[in-house]
């Protein structure tokens, strides 16, 4: 009897390989929490999740087809299994992604496809809603916009004092003065405007230089107008930020909206507090409780 551990992806041992001449050009390349997703050969991308929100890439590309030229996934088929499992099949865009080609670009090519990608994107602040929302009145997810929790759904939202009520819940323990002085800063949210929100180096195909597609809509929707500048601030990882670094030239400058949300961020840790945070609360004429 075959002891060996069968490997769940693919519901192989390692002796069925080696016992077969069959190599398979069908391989996962990339797995986290309840996704994952398959390269099958050169020219087809196979995605795998539960039907949980958030799961609106399908219906984004769509929209994004029908209103953009941006350059996306093709949808060629999408089902549903009786046990909740969702499928995605799309064309693959061809190129690398951008955290693999970074190093070997030119400054030329990576201040050409920052100002591609950037072009594309002004195409979505023709698309606007009086709601935050995702298409069809659906619920947005974000956990660095909403940093109380990741998979926790927030919407449809209809005024700034919404928007602030939902933000603020990651601000419980704060010091109400420290909470009201951050609320004044809060710019207006309108208009909620479609946003990609993840513009991480491994959504960005590129190709002999230019900017060949971008990937993964799944929480994409109407975000204050400021999210996609801000979003854009968030580097994981040193190229990662390198890359925002350099898009954020090229977007809408909301500089003093990321500054508000940085200051939110760190506020949500209260009491510990890294530099950021104790320096608002000193602004605020606050200190830090006695904790010893």
């Amino acid at each position: 009897m075959d002891t060996e551990n069968i490997y769940s992806a693919c519901s192989w041992s390692p002796t069925r390989q080696e016992d077969c001449r069959y190599t398979s050009h069908v391989k996962i390349f990339y797995g986290v929490s309840n996704r994952g997703a398959w390269s099958l050969g050169s020219n087809l991308i196979l995605k795998e999740r539960s039907i949980e929100p958030p799961n609106f890439e399908a219906a984004n590309l769509r929209f994004l087809t029908e209103n953009t030229s941006i350059p996306i996934p093709k949808i060629v088929e999408e089902w549903q299994e009786d046990d909740g499992a969702y499928f995605m099949l799309t064309r693959r865009i061809q190129g690398l992604p951008l955290n693999e080609a970074w190093p070997t670009l030119s400054n030329a090519d990576k201040d050409r496809i920052a100002k591609q990608t950037a072009e594309y994107l002004s195409q979505l602040r023709e698309h606007q809603s009086i709601r935050r929302e995702s298409l069809g009145g659906k619920p947005l997810y974000s956990a660095f916009l909403f940093p109380n929790g990741y998979g926790i759904g927030h919407g449809p939202l209809l005024s700034d004092d919404e928007l602030w009520a939902e933000m603020s819940l990651a601000l419980t323990n704060v010091p109400e003065e420290a909470r009201q002085k951050l609320r004044q800063r809060m710019p207006t949210a309108t208009p909620y405007t479609f946003s990609h929100c993840d513009l991480t180096n491994v959504n960005i195909v590129v190709n002999n230089g230019n900017l060949a597609g971008i990937l993964d809509w799944k929480s994409s929707g109407y975000f204050p107008v400021w999210w996609e500048f801000t979003a854009a601030g968030i580097g994981l990882g040193q190229e990662d930020t390198e890359w925002k670094d350099l898009l954020r030239k090229f977007l809408p400058d909301h500089t003093e909206a990321r500054n508000f949300w940085l200051d939110l961020f760190a506020l949500r840790k209260y009491p510990k507090l890294n530099e950021r945070g104790l320096t608002f609360l000193n602004s605020c004429g606050l200190s830090m409780p006695n904790q010893s």
